[in-house]
């Protein structure tokens, strides 16, 4: 015979089990009275059905009854603290199966109460940032409990120098979902020299709302995460000591170095000046074998006339040219204006004079255009340098010695175009342009 009544206990109205309440992490208990109003002894076996199975249990699953007993059989709850376990209602079904007679099977159901329980789980990276005016951290919060929350953040700071915002600032988390929030973190005023400067704060993670009802429970609030923003200076330390390095070796510049140099050059110049010939057009008019009176005391720069070279002359005329051997020269300078057409070759060149000899002291070779090939500069079969184009628009080169170039020799400029340049135009030449001046002393030799 099949039971006629299963109840949670004696003297139950009904055959159904009675609401239980439970709570996550707690245990609870509820029974369920089975009778054999058979007459053959009979058993039953009793399973829990539903969603409760996972997390409840059957203290005797299997009882066997004489024809009008009755056994009550208790039905252990322990749901765990999880989000798994969604706090409300939850459907509860024991499953009573006679085993002489299957086809009688009951099942007995009732609801269970699962209460709420709010578990949030929050990490704060990185724990330190460095930045001149702000820096940025996040929050990973998971919401370890069986209910929906929406979160909020509370930052901590012992003074009101930092600023924070949260990106976003409330958001609504499921049970077992997680959330990735922004922190940005900044400071009203930038350190500007000095060492770095650390600002700790906190940041406060709980359910948004009705803070102090939720902070009754303990579990639903972590402390407070910790973490710290260094401010860097914008100037380092090393460059101020850089800076002052630079400032004391200034002043020593203009204290020390620069009255020695400039004196150094004022002596140069001095010996330069002294060492300089005096022209026949300097010696009052005066030539070679003339006695005392013989002509007017002349001015500076006038020609001497009819001054034929004497002993202990040196043959100098009054534009400062070696008119005859051992002249001391004069400054002389040569240019060369060489246009190449694109895609061509060309050379540019300077013939030394007849009984001439060039001394070079300095070169200057302008590219203006912004032209782009091969510049070559040589001294007779001298190759002085090679230079791209694009690598430069003006260009010189100076030499305490000088480079002697002997009569009827060059000083040649070969240029290879290979792409003209903008002049200031605005529009592409159609060939390359550049200029190369020479610069030097020009003295006679014996001719």
């Amino acid at each position: 015979m099949t039971p006629s009544e299963a109840s949670s206990g004696p003297g139950a109205a009904g055959p159904d089990i009675p609401a239980v309440t439970v709570a996550p992490g707690d245990t609870a208990t509820t029974s369920v009275t089975v009778r054999n109003d058979g007459d053959i002894v009979e058993a039953y076996s009793l399973e829990v059905v539903g969603d409760c199975a996972a997390w409840s249990t059957v203290d005797t699953p299997r009882i066997s009854l004489y024809p009008g007993t009755s056994q009550t059989v208790t039905i252990r709850l322990e749901p765990p603290r999880s989000p798994q376990v969604r706090a409300g209602e939850t459907p509860l079904g024991v499953r009573i199966l006679p085993a002489e007679h299957p086809e009688s099977v009951r099942v007995l159901e009732t609801t269970v109460q699962v209460g709420e329980f709010r578990e949030l789980h929050t990490e704060l990276a990185p724990g330190r940032r460095h930045g001149w005016l702000r820096g940025r951290y996040r929050l990973k919060v998971r919401n370890r409990g069986n209910t929906p929350v929406r979160v909020g953040f509370t930052p901590g700071q012992a003074g009101e120098e930092l600023g924070f915002a949260f990106s976003p600032a409330e958001p609504e988390l499921q049970p077992g979902e997680s959330v990735e929030a922004g922190l940005r973190v900044r400071t009203g005023k930038p350190v500007w020299f000095g060492s770095p400067v650390v600002w700790p704060f906190t940041v406060d993670t709980a359910e948004a709302g009705d803070r102090e009802t939720v902070r009754r429970d303990a579990t639903a609030v972590r402390a407070p995460l910790e973490a710290e923003f260094v401010q860097i200076p914008v100037f380092p330390k090393w460059l101020l000591v850089l800076l002052a390095a630079l400032l004391a070796l200034l002043l020593a510049w203009f204290a020390l170095v620069r009255p020695v140099v400039r004196s150094a050059a004022e002596e140069a110049a001095g010996e330069v000046v002294q060492s300089r010939p005096t022209h026949a057009g300097e010696q009052g008019g005066q030539g070679p074998g003339a006695g005392p009176g013989a002509g007017s005391e002349a001015r500076p720069g006038d020609r001497g006339t009819g001054a034929s070279p004497g002993p202990g002359g040196d043959g100098g005329t009054a534009d400062g040219d070696a008119g005859v051997p051992g002249g001391a020269g004069r400054q002389s300078s040569a240019t060369i204006d060489l246009r190449t057409p694109d895609g061509e070759t060309r050379p540019g060149t300077y013939r030394v004079p007849e009984n001439s000899v060039f001394r070079v002291t300095d070169i200057v070779v302008a590219n203006f255009q912004g032209d782009e090939g091969v510049l070559t500069i040589t001294f007779g079969e001298r190759k002085i340098t090679t230079i791209a184009l694009e690598t430069f628009r003006n260009q010189d080169y100076h030499w305490v010695t000088p480079i002697e170039i002997p009569e009827n020799e060059t000083v040649t400029m070969e240029v290879t175009c290979e792409k003209p340049g903008t002049p200031a135009t605005g529009r592409r030449a159609r060939g390359c342009h550049e200029v190369l001046n020479v610069s030097g002393v020009l003295s006679r030799t014996a001719g």
